[in-house]
Formats: C-alpha cells, sequence, structure tokens
C-alpha cells in the first residue's frame, strides 16, 4: 500500500492548527504555504506536460522540463521564504521549517510510492 499521492497537503493543513496553538506567526504559514502549493501546482502542470512529451516520442524535452521545473520550484520556495525571512526573522524561519517539513514528507511519500507503487505494464 503507498501513502496518499497528496500527504503533504494533509500535512500542510495540520501545520495550521500548529501555528495557531503553538503561536507561531501566521505570514510564516501563509508564505510557506503559499510557496509550497505554487510550487505543487508548477509540479503538476510540468507532470502533464513531460508526459505527453514522452508520449510524443521527445525524451530530451521531457527532461529538460522536469529538471527546469524541479530546480525552479526550489528557487521559488527558497527566495519566497528569504523574502519574508528579511521582513521578519520569526516568520521566516517558521516558514522555513514548514516548507522543510513539507519537503521531507513530499519526499519520503514519493519514495514510499515508487518502491511499493503497482509496476507500470510491460515491465517486472
Amino acid at each position: 500500500m503507498s501513502p496518499p499521492k497528496y500527504v503533504d497537503l494533509v500535512v500542510l493543513a495540520a501545520a495550521l492548527a500548529v501555528f495557531l496553538l503553538g503561536g507561531l506567526p501566521m505570514l510564516g504559514y501563509a508564505v510557506g504555504a503559499a510557496a509550497w502549493l505554487a510550487q505543487r501546482g508548477i509540479q503538476i502542470v510540468a507532470t502533464r506536460r513531460a508526459n505527453a512529451e514522452l508520449a510524443a516520442g521527445n525524451r530530451q524535452k521531457a527532461m529538460g522540463i522536469v529538471a527546469a521545473t524541479t530546480l525552479g520550484r526550489v528557487w521559488l520556495m527558497a527566495t519566497v521564504v528569504l523574502l519574508v525571512g528579511l521582513s521578519d526573522r520569526e516568520a521566516g524561519l517558521a516558514s522555513a521549517v514548514l516548507v522543510l517539513a513539507l519537503f521531507t514528507v513530499s519526499f519520503a511519500a514519493g519514495g514510499i510510492a515508487h518502491l511499493f507503487g503497482e509496476p507500470e505494464a510491460g515491465k517486472a
């Protein structure tokens, strides 16, 4: 059984309760959540485009899409966390910890899904 596809979004929702109950800066949560949701949207669009290119037989273009959007998503999150940190240090730290936790959960869930997922047709 693989983890839910959107387990990071469940963690994001649970983090709201942690921020509220813990008295953490809501600016940090808002910025971290916005950056995470934006990068998730970019990831979904990029995956669809890459799959379409692979179906058309354009492996280099598909790999270019994956590489460019992966780097772009990292830069987006880092820049947003840096900018909020420059305006409010506590909010920047809270945002950085939130994004780090979400990335860790997402990365682990993706790895587990890959390991225990169903094999594709034609592959053993």
